[in-house]
């Protein structure tokens, strides 16, 4: 009888690979539902004020996650501290009403906000315009790698800039032109705002559309009433576009009609490489005041020091922060923040607590990140990138989520920003254990990749996810998941609608935990470290 011979590191190997396995199992048997219920129920009652940064709500959110964070066995991850000061100024904005500009010889009013909704991120106390050129700039995108100025015939210093939402690829249908319906970081009203500011204009208006937008017009208008948070600008930062803002698409048909114009037929226009901007024949006056409140707003984490390369570092992250006291509606003037974000700071917990109950602490260390000022911008994340608690070199990956909809299992685990890292690989065997499939994001249009915390990681050349079950419930089907979502965005999503609910199910989160574990998982207990994918924006950074 011939002896068969194996290796003793196979045999290691294999051993290794089943403890792990094992251990794997018994932290993932600690991620539960009704946990998950609690911390959500919690996060977002009323006590907590709708965790507004510079609120008492802000004092009782982050000293409730720092207690968590310490119950579960992590240790400060700023030094001694769970909380790290990220410097901001508060502008509150008041625009006197209305707006008026001046088209082809007619006055025309605009009414703030419902027609046009401004904010200055100046930290001037008066901002006044008087009879200011309008200058149409098309999509407001400077992109040399795909051979676009939107600038190159027209001059808007000193003048306001008017731009469309998102970029030419959406409008098209043509996949070769940007990235076709997946929104560009060029898309982003963010990145315009910034552009504007190269350029030398006093204002920039962009024109609002929903489908390009990702919302409709009561976001932007909330926002613009609500005081905006920034951060503190150091000496030598460039100074910002002094207003800015959103024009309704009523008021923008309005405004082009009076000088002979259809928006629809000059976003057609705009879509076509080399469309020259221009100057509109109209003129823009307004009035507006400032006051500012500097403060420090706090970050909170918590980390598990990895045993043999603790400076390296995974990041679990979901913001808490939210709207806190406002405009009332339905009798309800509280933005608890249910969806946004108690139900992903759950989930940040329960993964903590997972890999906390192993009685084989992972090789690199976990971080448990909870950003402040996402809504204001991911200001809190950006400040962290650039000043983590390891070397930035050393971040391996990041783990995002926000807006997690307590609707039940998901066949799908849906990843927004498909296709930019290794990440997503990995995700997938996850997903084929728990018998579901990945999904690209099918609202690519709607820019959401860079509209939460993961985006600073990425942009800074750290491998990021965003995923969750999403699109396709196991036990009512596509159509019905569609529903739930829509009818959130429509009725709640930033509204004081967004509370807690008894009939919330917290089955479908669990799972999105344990996918998430799973690679984070494989992350901390090898020497494995993620890529970017050819064709990522991202990928040539580190």
């Amino acid at each position: 009888m011939k002896k068969i011979i194996i290796p003793v590191a196979l045999i290691a190997m294999v051993t290794a690979s089943c403890a792990g396995d094992n251990q794997l199992k018994k932290a993932s048997e600690t991620i539960t539902p009704a946990e998950l219920r609690e911390y959500t129920r919690i996060l977002s009652a009323d006590s907590m004020m709708g965790r507004k940064p510079f609120t008492p709500g802000e004092t009782i959110t982050i000293n409730y996650l720092a207690g968590e964070l310490e119950r579960t066995g992590f240790a400060p991850a700023f030094g001694d501290s769970w909380f790290q000061e990220v410097p901001m100024v508060e502008i509150n904005t008041t625009v006197q009403s209305p707006v008026l500009i001046t088209a082809a010889g007619r006055k025309l009013e605009f009414s703030v906000p419902d027609d046009i909704a401004l904010k200055s991120p100046s930290m001037k106390e008066y901002v006044e315009l008087v009879n200011i050129p309008m200058v149409f700039c098309g999509f407001g995108i400077v992109a040399p790698e795909y051979g676009w100025n939107d600038f190159s015939v027209v001059d808007v210093r000193g003048k306001c800039a008017v731009v469309l939402v998102n970029d030419p690829g959406l409008y098209t249908g043509d996949s070769a032109l940007f990235k076709g319906r997946t929104m560009t970081y060029y898309g982003r009203w963010r990145y315009k705002y910034e552009e504007a500011a190269r350029q030398g204009a006093t204002a920039i208006l962009i024109i609002h559309e929903t489908v390009g937008a990702g919302y409709d017009f009561s976001i932007p208008r909330k926002s613009s009433i609500l005081p905006g948070l920034y951060q503190e600008p150091a000496a030598g930062d460039p100074e910002p576009c002094p207003v800015t803002g959103w024009l309704s698409a009523g008021a923008a048909s309005e405004l082009f009609g009076a000088m002979g114009h259809d928006v629809e037929k000059l976003r057609g226009e705009a879509c076509v490489r080399g469309f020259a901007g221009f100057e509109m024949g109209a003129s823009i006056s307004l009035r507006l005041t400032n006051t500012h409140r500097r403060n420090s707003s706090m970050n909170v984490a918590g980390i598990l020091r990895g045993t043999t390369r603790p400076e390296e570092a995974i990041v679990i992250s979901a913001h808490w922060d939210h709207f806190g006291i406002g405009e009332k509606e339905n009798g309800d003037s509280i933005y608890n923040g249910a969806v946004d974000n108690s139900t992903s700071m759950a989930w940040a917990l329960e993964i903590g607590e997972a890999f906390s109950s192993m009685k084989k602490r992972p090789q690199r260390s976990v971080i448990l990140f909870f950003p402040t000022a996402e809504e204001q911008g991911l200001i809190g994340s950006s400040w962290f990138v650039a000043n983590p608690p390891v070397k930035q070199e050393n971040l391996i990956a990041c783990f995002n989520n926000d807006l997690l909809l307590p609707i039940g299992r998901m066949k799908d685990v849906m990843v927004t920003g498909y296709g930019q890292s290794e990440l997503d690989d990995l995700l997938a065997d996850a997903a084929r254990k728990q018998d579901r499939y990945i999904l690209p994001d099918p609202n690519p249009e709607s820019g959401m990749y860079f509209r939460s915390d993961h985006f600073p990681f990425a942009r800074a050349g750290v491998p990021a996810l965003f995923a969750r079950g999403n699109c396709d419930s196991r036990e009512y089907g596509r159509e019905w998941a569609a529903e739930q979502e829509n009818d959130f965005i429509r009725n709640r999503y930033h509204k004081p609608a967004d509370n807690y609910y008894p009939e919330m199910n917290f089955d479908g989160i669990a799972e999105d935990a344990r996918a998430i574990l799973d690679v984070a998982f494989t992350l901390v207990t090898s020497d494995v470290r993620p890529g970017w994918k050819p064709g990522s924006e991202f990928a040539n950074i580190k």
